[in-house]
């Protein structure tokens, strides 16, 4: 269904729709590779671990930013849909936001902590770090299963949960590849080899139990014209699996050429997942109850909180893009002396 762009009522809210949908990809790549560091953290020895937080303090914090952009875009723009959505996930976000607190404490004083208070909350950020990734894998199954609440569904969610927070391991242990070098690179490129197979068991759990969500989006998978639209996805991640399996298998390379293909590589496979359950589940923001144009706000309001938006959005965008580029290259020790 494409939006009639003489119709606000019908472009506005596939704008935001579009806009949120972006912000939460950016988020789960973003905070995922940080959240993937802290997951993988009791797999390193102190010092490596030092390295790996230096690998993420310049860019943790930002990378939150697009959560909050992302609820705050669901609450303005489809506030029937935010209410919902909320509800149903209460407890799940309330886990989530514990333990985004509690690595986020976590992380400013094991830096400043004697050493044997630095193992305690070492250990606070692995928590928080997984509760996180686990709360929000959560969320994802109960979303894809309709918010439905029945053993089946919470089910699928506690395996989509564990898949997520395997997923994010790996694409943290991608960048670790990127950002480090010496034995924790060859760590880290052991780890995303043995958590690659979560992200193919996890992509496919998705894939099977989605098109069963609804008759809608069953159709939207097997029948033509459609099933053409939707077979580059497939075809394109499996390249790209196949592509990392062999990479990482070959590395580390001469004067670290290419260790920035893996994290790009695992990137684009979550970018196709997330494209292939949006065009799922279009044009329903709550999966079959609500469309985006059910839910939306007002045209008038739409269009007062878009022109701010096309203002915030590219501000965040460019700190963000400006930290990545000021502090490229290889990590070093995070010290605030």
């Amino acid at each position: 269904m494409i939006p009639d762009f003489s119709n606000p009522a019908e472009w506005l809210p596939w704008a935001f729709a579009s806009l949120m949908g972006l912000s939460i990809l950016i988020y789960v790549v973003l905070d995922g590779f940080d959240l993937g560091v802290g997951i993988l953290f009791p797999l390193a020895e102190a010092e490596e671990q030092n390295k790996m937080i230096g690998s993420i303090g310049p860019f943790w914090d930002a990378n939150e930013t697009w959560l909050v952009m992302a609820v705050g875009l669901l609450l303005v723009a489809f506030p029937v849909a935010h209410g919902v959505i909320l509800t149903a996930l209460y407890l799940p976000v309330f886990v989530m936001l514990v333990g985004l607190i509690l690595r986020g404490v976590a992380f400013e004083f094991r830096a400043k902590a004697r050493d044997h208070h630095k193992r305690l909350w070492n250990r606070l950020f692995f928590f928080g770090s997984l509760m996180s990734a686990l709360s929000q894998g959560f969320m994802l199954g109960l979303y894809i299963m309709g918010l439905q609440m029945t053993l089946a569904t919470y089910a699928f969610a506690t395996l989509t949960a564990v898949f997520l927070a395997v997923g994010y391991s790996f694409i943290g242990s991608t960048w670790l590849i990127h950002k480090t070098e010496g034995a924790l690179q060859l760590k880290a490129v052991q780890w995303a080899c043995e958590s690659l197979w979560g992200v193919i068991l996890g992509i496919g759990a998705v894939s099977v139990a989605t098109p069963f969500v609804s008759p809608r989006i069953f159709e939207k998978w097997f029948t033509l014209p459609e099933v053409l639209l939707l077979a580059p996805l497939p075809v394109i991640s499996l390249g790209l699996i196949v592509g990392l399996f062999v990479i990482l298998r070959r590395m580390p390379f001469d004067r670290d050429r290419l260790s920035w293909v893996p994290f790009g590589a695992s990137t684009a496979v979550f970018a196709l997942a997330y494209l292939g359950m949006a065009y799922s589940f279009y044009p329903y923001v709550v999966p079959e109850k609500l469309t985006i144009y059910e839910a939306a706000a007002a045209p008038e309001s739409l269009l007062i909180i878009l022109v701010g938006a096309c203002f915030v959005v590219p501000v965040i965008m460019g700190y963000t893009a400006l930290a990545y580029y000021v502090f490229r290259g290889k990590a070093t020790e995070l010290r605030y002396d």
